[in-house]
């Protein structure tokens, strides 16, 4: 079943029973299931880690985990981490730095946090500040475990770089000597290392224009020098401690990830929902899931409909591929002067005249986890029929960012 034909399907089953409110967002179960099972397939073993940010449905990662190439959430916030701890959450790693030193505090105060939660690093100061933090709580609690994270940016000449701006920690002499700086404290424990190739895995590569073959020359040429420095990091920094884990890698990289040898497992979210982002990537494209419906409340003229809300915008540099897709009915384009807004979305094209004032617009966001910062619910579909309504994050009154 393709693309509009499924959410002619959807639509069916919302006005049987009964889901008539817009905005909504629909999860097709089948979809998401289908892209669970086709990210452990191209991981070939090695297991993969959920990234909660991509999704912030409490139910899609504990259905996320219950696969088997699946292992453990790479959160995106301590708090985060702990509430997740506090609903049955066993391994977690927070993918991005903690100043929170309540939520530290938090940390140090329950043991089934401490052995379930690791924190990134990249730099003494922030050594400093967990520590400081929680110098007062410590008392004869487990050490706090932290994994240090390399940037495998990509810098072929001076002046040159692609990837995004994370770690200062560059080489394996950088590494090791963060890893000296941590095993001398007696409150760390260095279990961990990441490096994320975010210019491979969150950059989209189809585009049959001279943009989109630079891209492609760029992966291209950066997958080996990522491989190479990832292991001798990972060997300089085995001299100072045992790794638990070596975490790379995104729904974008997962083969050439794999490939290099020295990762243990690979973080993955996006992929499970199928974000407009990922419709102009040349490897993989997975089935789209999340679906958002807007109503159509004014008509105002010939080959023209507005929806209520849909300006949905993706974060990252401002673009049109940072605008939602529009998905149902075909034949839709945004009004130039307008685009998707915030409380209002013009749509035109010959399609405008079918719809009437009460119908639905359905939208894909350009990125898998954002949406859910906007509702409450998403409805979970299966075949045809909803099969649950399960709370977002904010749903459950949860926000992190």
């Amino acid at each position: 079943m393709d693309g509009s034909a499924r959410l002619d399907a959807i639509d069916r089953v919302l006005a049987r029973d009964g889901w008539a409110e817009r905005p909504l967002a629909v999860l097709d179960l089948d979809a998401f299931d289908a892209n669970l099972a086709e990210l452990a397939r191209r991981a070939d073993g090695t297991p993969l880690r959920v990234a909660s940010k991509s999704l912030r449905v409490r139910a899609l990662l504990e259905r996320a985990l219950t696969h088997p190439g699946y292992r453990g959430v790479l959160a995106y916030t301590l708090p985060e981490a702990l509430w997740l701890v506090g609903h049955g959450i066993e391994d977690l790693v927070v993918a991005y730095p903690t100043a929170e030193r309540a939520a530290l505090r938090r940390l140090v105060g329950d043991p089934s946090a401490l052995a379930a939660v690791t924190l990134m690093v990249d730099e003494v100061a922030q050594l400093e500040l967990i520590l400081d933090a929680t110098s007062d709580v410590r008392g004869g609690a487990l050490p706090i475990r932290v994994a240090l994270e390399l940037d495998v940016s990509y810098a072929p000449l001076p002046g040159v770089r692609f990837g995004a701006h994370r770690s200062p920690v560059h080489t394996p002499e950088h590494a090791r000597a963060l890893a000296q700086e941590i095993v001398r404290r007696p409150g760390l424990e260095l279990v961990g290392l990441m490096a994320y190739e975010g210019h491979i895995a969150g950059v989209a590569d189809a585009a049959r224009t001279p943009y989109g073959a630079a891209v492609r020359t760029m992966k291209t040429l950066s997958r080996p020098d990522i491989a190479a420095r990832r292991a001798e990091a990972v060997a300089a920094v085995r001299e100072v401690a045992d790794l638990e884990f070596v975490n790379g890698g995104g729904t974008g990289s997962i083969e050439s990830t794999g490939a290099g040898g020295a990762v243990t497992e690979i973080a993955a979210g996006s992929g499970l929902i199928g974000p407009g982002l990922f419709d102009h990537y040349r490897d993989f494209r997975p089935r789209p899931a999340l679906h958002l419906g807007f109503s159509v409340v004014r008509r105002p003229g010939p080959g023209i409909a507005t929806l209520l809300g849909g300006g949905w915008i993706a974060s990252g540099v401002p673009g049109e591929d940072r605008l939602p897709t529009i998905a149902h009915p075909a034949g839709l384009s945004y009004a130039p002067q307008e685009a998707a807004g915030e409380v209002q979305t013009p749509v035109v094209g010959a399609a405008a005249d079918d719809l009437r004032v009460g119908g639905t617009v359905w939208l894909r966001h350009a990125k898998a986890g954002e949406p859910a910062e906007h509702v409450a619910t998403y409805v979970l579909i299966s075949g045809d029929e909803v099969v649950a309504a399960v709370p977002t994050y904010r749903g459950e009154g949860a926000a992190f960012l």
